[in-house]
């Protein structure tokens, strides 16, 4: 299966890591994001690795995700496609987080 990251997936991937690089820790920013891309990785084998995304069920296009570290990577497969829709800090209210 292909991995697609959407456009707002790679912004929050960037938002992550310019949060850590303003607080001074653009190494741990970068250490971050490399663990989530790594652990995304995993889905082109395994595409229901992850859990149904119950904040996103009601929704219907079957969002699952997986965790690493503080943050959800909340996905969807579409056809022979793994969507990476959302990277989310779950340090945030789960009201927070929309379909995309």
């Amino acid at each position: 299966m292909k991995i697609r990251f959407t456009q707002y997936s790679k912004g929050c991937l960037q938002d992550i890591y310019e949060n850590y690089k303003d607080k001074g820790a653009s190494k741990y920013g970068r250490t971050i994001r490399s663990k989530i891309i790594l652990k995304s990785l995993k889905l082109k084998e395994f595409p229901s690795l992850g859990r149904i995304e119950e904040n996103l069920e009601n929704m219907g296009f079957g969002h699952r995700f997986l965790v690493e570290g503080d943050y959800k990577i909340i996905y969807k497969i579409v056809g022979s496609e793994i969507i990476i829709t959302d990277i989310f800090d779950t340090r945030q209210d789960p009201d927070k987080m929309l379909p995309r």
